[in-house]
Parts: structure tokens; C-alpha cells; sequence
């Protein structure tokens, strides 16, 4: 390994608190993770889609409209429309909807579940300190949110006590989710937690066994790992969160020097 990239590895890991646990694992003899293998063995993963094609869900009757509307809407039309959503139960206990914050041509598009108190408070993704560690972990890979990064989730308001979306309140949102990724068109899209990931793939699994993958949403390549949120109370994943990280690096790069196909 080159001075070079041993130099970057400290400082990914030192900027997502890693730092400690490695000098740990080392001095007890355990081996450093290596890096991820090049993409030329990478798995791809196509989920089947439930009745649908191509990551879009099935709608009852009447809704296909609402869809196709949504669909053709610029930005300022998408924002406002997410505004004024009533489409679903959540909307009468919100505070802010949480649309999504960054850069709107972005390589890079993060998903969440929904927000939580602090984003329904502050209108905007990832706020509290599960966003100071998802901060942290973009600069690990020198990115930043707002720069090549865009961030978003299933759902645009909170659910009560943090609980997970319900199906509904998930389907509900769909379409703007779907509109915000076809106006980004970003090349890579990281699934943050189980409850993102398990919908957006249209399966039940865990992220252990939805890691290190290739997956594709709406023909965009996608990539599991865990939510912030989780990694604060599993301080032990870290490492493989990180793992995830460089992994999500070597695919973009791959992509990019194969024209946007996965090999």
C-alpha cells in the first residue's frame, strides 16, 4: 500500500470516529478490512418489482394520474406540491415537510426512511446527530453534503414517534421520490437502513445480506448500508459502514470509466 493511501484511509476513518476501534483491532493482531475488490467482481442484484416495473409500485385506481402529474413537474412545482401534501395521515401532525437538500445535479443521491423531530422541526434531512454522522461519513469520502450529494427519504413528513412509514404513507410519497430522481439523474444511490432499502428494493432482507452488492432502483445503481441512526447505537458496524463506503467509491469510479455500465 502506497504512503498515499495510507494517508487517506487514516484520515476517512479518524473523520468517522473510526480511529480507535482500528488502533484496537490492530493491536490485538486482527487484520485491517481490505479494500474492496475491483468491480470487475462485483455482483449485480435485480430485484423483482411487485407488479410493477422498474422500481414503480402498483397504484389503485385513480392515482395513476396524480403520478403522471407529479411526474412532469419542474422543481419549483415538485417543492411546492410536496408543501402542500395531503395525501396521506402524516400531514396532519407535521411540522415542516422535509423535501430534500443539495446539489440538484448531484452524482451521489442518499435515501433515508423519514424524518425524525429535529427534521420536522428544521424542514431539511438529516439534522440531528444521526446527520452530523452522516456528515462525518461523506467526509470520510471526501464529499459534502450540498456538493455532488444530494439527500432525501421515502417519506416527506414524520411519522409519530419515529416509527417506521407505513406502506401507505411510503406509496403515497413514491412519486415525488421518483420526480426528485429522474430531475437529479444522480449515478449512484446509497439506501441508508433497512426500512429504505427493504422498499425501495421491494423485498424483505436484512442490510447484512443487501451489502456489498450492486442492486438497481429505476435503472439507477444501488447500494445498501446502514442509517446513521443505527450506528449510533451500534458504534461495532462502524467499520462496516465504512467498508460500504469504499465500496460505493470503487463502484461510481467503475461506472464512470465503463460509460455508466455496472460489469
Amino acid at each position: 500500500m502506497s504512503a498515499n493511501t495510507s494517508e487517506r484511509r487514516a484520515l476517512m476513518l479518524r473523520e468517522m470516529g473510526l480511529t480507535p476501534q482500528w488502533r484496537a483491532r490492530e493491536a490485538s493482531g486482527a487484520t485491517m478490512p481490505s479494500p474492496v475488490p475491483p468491480m470487475i467482481a462485483v455482483p449485480v442484484v435485480v430485484p423483482d418489482a411487485p407488479e410493477g416495473v422498474d422500481g414503480v409500485s402498483p397504484l389503485p385506481s385513480g392515482d395513476s394520474e396524480r403520478r403522471a402529474a407529479i411526474m412532469q413537474m419542474d422543481w419549483p412545482q415538485l417543492k411546492a406540491c410536496v408543501a402542500d401534501c395531503t395525501q396521506c395521515g402524516l400531514h396532519a401532525r407535521r411540522n415542516k415537510t422535509v423535501f430534500g437538500v443539495g446539489d440538484e445535479n448531484a452524482d451521489w443521491l442518499f435515501v433515508g426512511e423519514g424524518p425524525g423531530a429535529d427534521e420536522d422541526a428544521q424542514g431539511e434531512p438529516f439534522v440531528g446527530q444521526a446527520g452530523k454522522l452522516l456528515d462525518a461519513m461523506l467526509a470520510a469520502i471526501q464529499l459534502k453534503r450540498g456538493a455532488n450529494v444530494y439527500i432525501a427519504n421515502m417519506v416527506k413528513c414524520r411519522p409519530p414517534g419515529n416509527r417506521n412509514p407505513e406502506v401507505g404513507e411510503a406509496r403515497a410519497c413514491e412519486p415525488f421520490l421518483h420526480r426528485q430522481i429522474d430531475l437529479i439523474q444522480p449515478k449512484l444511490i446509497i439506501a441508508l437502513g433497512k426500512v429504505a432499502a427493504t422498499y425501495l428494493l421491494a423485498r424483505e432482507a436484512s442490510v447484512a445480506s443487501l451489502r456489498n452488492k450492486i442492486h438497481r432502483y429505476r435503472g439507477i445503481p444501488l447500494i445498501v448500508t446502514y442509517h446513521p441512526a443505527y450506528l449510533l447505537r451500534s458504534l461495532q458496524e462502524k467499520a462496516r459502514a465504512w467498508e460500504d463506503l469504499c465500496f460505493a467509491v470503487d463502484t461510481l469510479q467503475g461506472l464512470k470509466n465503463t460509460g455508466g455500465e455496472t460489469i
